[in-house]
């Protein structure tokens, strides 16, 4: 997966449509409609902590992490500025290593659709399990098999922005996986534009292989959402919102395999 180097610059500029403050909220109604309540919550990959200080404000104590360095510095600069106390770590989500266990387990902007081989989705998610407290929440969207056919597929799409102008060229390959080519032209300065590029790629899968990974972590599928919503998935549902908690009947297993401190 690449890091994002050039891409970080510009990300919250691309994504600066998702009103960040609202999918905040409706996560936070998830995680309590579940049984969970505002208590550690781990964003896996957070990105530049725009959703991680969503839901510090709202009341959750946040650890962030993510693989990449430059999104997480964005991370830091955001903090600075708004004084919250989130901890950010940089780290593998498939090879997370906590201190303790978190109460949630947050993963959203479709994260889990960067871990392009199936074997790192179910590493990812076993790896949120173990750190996950025997009452905690589980809660991640996805994108969907339909959207990777349908939407993303092989298409071209354009942002001309006063900040940006971005080229971002999809490939769909085989399995679902789609190719992400973008070409980035920043205004400099001396009047000229700068020019970036990056490249990364993410994966559908389908609802049976999510079942799947979810139950080789002792995960137990409570719910399936269309796009940030409570209602039923669709046949054109382009993101859907899964939550899980540990199986009732595995709680024992990882209550002695998890971490001796029973919070961080």
């Amino acid at each position: 997966m690449s890091e994002y180097m050039d891409f970080a610059r510009v990300y919250d500029l691309l994504t600066r449509e998702i009103d960040y403050d609202a999918r905040g909220r409706y996560f936070d109604e998830v995680i309590r409609r579940h049984g969970g309540f505002r208590g550690i919550l781990l964003d896996l990959g957070c990105g530049t902590g725009k959703l991680s200080e969503v839901m510090s404000s709202i009341g959750y104590d946040v650890i962030g992490v993510d693989n990449s360095p430059s999104m997480l510095m964005a991370a830091f600069d955001r903090r600075a500025e708004t004084g919250s106390d989130i901890t950010y770590l940089c780290q593998d989500m498939t090879r997370l290593d906590l201190f303790g266990t978190v109460d949630v387990v947050l993963s959203a902007l479709d994260s889990f659709n960067h871990l392009t081989r199936y074997e790192d989705l179910c590493k990812a998610i076993k790896k949120a399990a173990f750190f996950l407290h025997p009452d905690g929440v589980v809660v991640f969207d996805m994108n969907t098999v339909y959207k990777h056919r349908q939407v993303l597929a092989s298409n071209t799409f354009v942002y001309d922005m006063d900040e940006v102008y971005c080229v971002w060229q999809n490939t769909l390959k085989e399995d679902d996986l789609v190719q992400m080519d973008l070409d980035f032209f920043v205004p400099g300065e001396d009047g000229f534009y700068d020019r970036m590029e990056d490249s990364f790629a993410e994966r559908a899968y389908s609802h049976e292989q999510i079942l799947e990974a979810l139950h080789k972590a002792g995960l137990r599928l409570e719910a399936v959402y269309h796009e940030d919503s409570f209602e039923e998935p669709r046949p054109d549902s382009q993101r859907l919102i899964y939550v899980a908690r540990l199986d009732p009947d595995r709680k024992d297993i990882f209550r002695q395999s998890a971490p001796k401190d029973d919070r961080i």
